[in-house]
């Protein structure tokens, strides 16, 4: 239920941010007498454990570092898996190091001693050709002696084009996942934005972040994951069925993709009867053997969080809690464009994408006015949207008087782009929900808050049942 979780508030850091190099955060951390630990990495060199050897001091750090790039030996260490780049074997791999860290020297130094283990597994630019460079990295660590240990889990995409560039942001964003547990855990502004120190979102994205343990007991990953989105290091995070933060390229790669663009404050029935709608007209449009591969998709972009020039963080982890209660997936992203953010997901999913648009949208969508930006501007985005095999399915409209319904054919177009639209429907690019609920089709998120505002208990009649209890228990929209 919403209101379990939303009882996590963070801490509030007004104080200056102070952006050190690689160098001074290693040195720092190997002053400190009391941080101690190990690491382990794959696939990229040693790049984090060398910054703390070449800062100096690092016998007071660094209790060993291992690398096991041969697999045979990577399994004898840390057990078979099935993907050696994987959250599976970065999880293995700090529990076993965590282990064998502890068991070795708790007794020896354990009163004194914060121990860490850090640990990455990469795929990083080899030799020959190109790929997906990507990497999960975390660290298990005691924020204080004798603590038990806490954790955090990041996925991060590389996008530099050379090996050479690519080993020295993973060194950079090692060292700063290892200060930031221990010098910026105060406040989830604080530690999100030094992991970042000294690189940019075109060097490295993070799109998963994960934590847990004492040292995060005034965090909500949801909210660090929010954190990552608005300060545009990644272009989106993910939420699974039941609310956990999940990677975007695992949970969507070969997925059929029905998606639909909301705020979702809160989730209404014609929101679930537009996606099942949509499942069911792409499951048709699918060969046999890709129908059950259908995922729905409720997407937020940033803009549609923010309000009076700011994000309510309670707001917004109601919005996920209301959306899992109803097993549904969550994007949050930073698209403002239907065809950015068709790219985005067509170029992880690499199968066919749907988008449930109303009406309304449809005027919005073939508006030149949105496109001023583009050097190809109309023609540029539409080329973007409908080249990965994407769709839009039109769900009918109230029309104002309330009385007819209207579809795509019922969308005023200039004279200019309605030839455009044209080949789009004969094409089948664009496509009519034929089967619908006219009960729920004019349901909006706002009539159900303006309700709720007036005490109007009708408007439990236009959510689904977990959501209205959300909504009571939590005392939300009043």
């Amino acid at each position: 239920m919403a209101g379990s979780r939303l009882q996590k508030t963070e801490k509030t850091d007004m104080s200056p941010h102070k952006v050190l190099s690689p160098r001074q955060k290693a040195l720092q951390i190997n002053l400190d007498e009391t941080i101690y630990g190990s690491f382990a990495e794959i696939g990229a060199g040693q790049e984090v454990a060398r910054h703390f050897f070449q800062a100096g001091g690092a016998a007071g750090t660094i209790a060993r570092t291992m690398s096991a790039y041969d697999m045979v030996m990577s399994d004898a260490m840390y057990g078979e898996t099935g993907r050696y780049v994987s959250e599976e074997r970065l999880i293995s791999m700090m529990k076993t190091e965590c282990s064998t860290l502890m068991q070795r020297l708790d007794l020896a130094r354990g009163d004194n001693s914060r121990f860490f283990t850090y640990a990455n597994t990469v795929t990083a630019k080899g030799y020959r050709g190109a790929g997906n460079y990507h990497g999960w990295t975390g660290i298990k660590f005691q924020q204080n002696p004798g603590d038990e240990p806490s954790q955090v889990i990041v996925h991060i995409k590389l996008l530099d084009n050379q090996n050479l560039f690519q080993q020295e942001a993973i060194g950079t964003f090692g060292v700063n996942l290892i200060h930031s547990c221990y010098f910026a855990y105060d406040s989830i502004e604080n530690f999100v934005r030094s992991l970042m120190d000294r690189l940019t979102n075109e060097r490295i994205q993070i799109d998963a972040i994960k934590v847990n343990g004492p040292a995060f007991e005034h965090m909500d990953d949801r909210l660090l994951s929010l954190e990552l989105v608005s300060k545009g290091f990644t272009d989106g995070i993910m939420f699974n069925a039941e609310g956990n933060v999940v990677q975007p390229t695992e949970e969507l790669y070969k997925k059929n993709i029905v998606a639909l663009r909301g705020s979702f404050r809160p989730p209404t029935l014609l929101n679930v009867e537009m996606l099942q709608k949509g499942a069911e007209q792409l499951r048709n449009n699918l060969p046999e053997d890709e129908r059950k591969q259908v995922m729905t998709l409720a997407e937020i972009s940033m803009n549609r969080l923010i309000e009076r020039g700011a994000i309510d963080s309670t707001d917004f982890l109601a919005r996920i809690d209301m959306l899992t209660s109803i097993n549904q997936p969550v994007l949050i992203s930073n698209f403002q464009h239907f065809h950015t953010l068709s790219h985005y997901i067509s170029g992880i999913c690499r199968r066919r994408v749907a988008f449930m648009v109303r009406v309304h949208n449809l005027r919005d969508i073939f508006d030149e006015e949105n496109y001023k930006d583009l050097d190809g501007g109309f023609l540029e985005a539409f080329g973007t949207m409908f080249g990965k095999n994407t769709k839009l399915y039109v769900y009918p409209e109230k029309a104002d008087d309330g009385d007819r319904l209207l579809a795509s054919d019922s969308v005023n177009l200039s004279a200019r782009v309605k030839p455009l639209m044209e080949y789009f429907k004969n094409n089948n690019f664009i496509q009519d929900i034929k089967d619908f609920n006219p009960n729920v089709a004019n349901i909006w998120s706002r009539k159900v808050v303006e309700k709720i505002e007036a005490g109007d208990p009708s408007w439990e009649t236009m959510v689904p049942v977990s959501v209205a209890e959300a909504v009571k228990s939590s005392d939300l929209f009043r």
